[in-house]
């Protein structure tokens, strides 16, 4: 595969970085080998930093020497590997400046958002209350807010365990959580 040849990607990092000047920048190369891009990661680049250059390698990639001296971090969106960086780069747009807030509506639905927390969000449910045969749970329709609370987190662990046991073994538990999680293990 072909490698892109330095003198073309140092003009246009070099240039990128120039519109950036006086502004906090950061340099991404787009890379399954790159660190793992992760919710947590997201949220420290919105907060970090004011702009980036994110540059956008395609076929075998960049000339190590260019990526060593002009880059400062290589992102990866999972293993597996793609023609180019651009859709990686469009994934790390739209994930960095919803986490802005004023960009989503309600800042607070970000917040509680899956991956925010340590858990997959619970099932979301919304008008008709029952769609094809199939009701909205009845504690969701009580409002009773502490049931629905226990049940949101109840499910929530249900769904995490089912779909990325991977998380419930890397992330410390809250005590209730342990207790809601104990119940749902049997």
């Amino acid at each position: 595969g072909m490698v892109l040849r330095p003198e073309p990607a140092v003009a246009a990092l070099k240039q990128a970085r120039e519109n950036c000047a006086g502004k906090k920048t950061r340099t991404l190369l787009f890379s399954p080998q790159g660190v793992p891009l992760t919710q947590a990661r997201l949220r420290e680049f919105s907060a970090e930093w004011d702009s980036f250059v994110l540059f956008c390698a395609h076929y075998k990639g960049l000339d190590e020497r260019v990526a060593a001296k002009y880059v400062d971090e290589e992102v990866s969106l999972g293993d597996y590997i793609l023609t180019g960086g651009e859709l990686p780069a469009m994934v790390f747009i739209d994930a960095v400046v919803r986490l802005k807030e004023g960009v989503v509506g309600n800042f607070q639905s970000v917040v509680n958002d899956s991956f925010s927390g340590t858990l997959l969000e619970q099932p979301l449910y919304t008008r008709p209350e029952v769609f094809e045969g199939a009701a909205v749970p009845e504690v969701l329709l009580s409002g009773n807010h502490r049931d629905i609370v226990t049940w949101n987190l109840r499910e929530s662990l249900r769904r995490t365990v089912e779909r990325r046991p991977d998380l419930i073994d890397r992330q410390k538990l809250t005590e209730k959580e342990i207790k809601v999680l104990n119940t749902i293990k049997g």
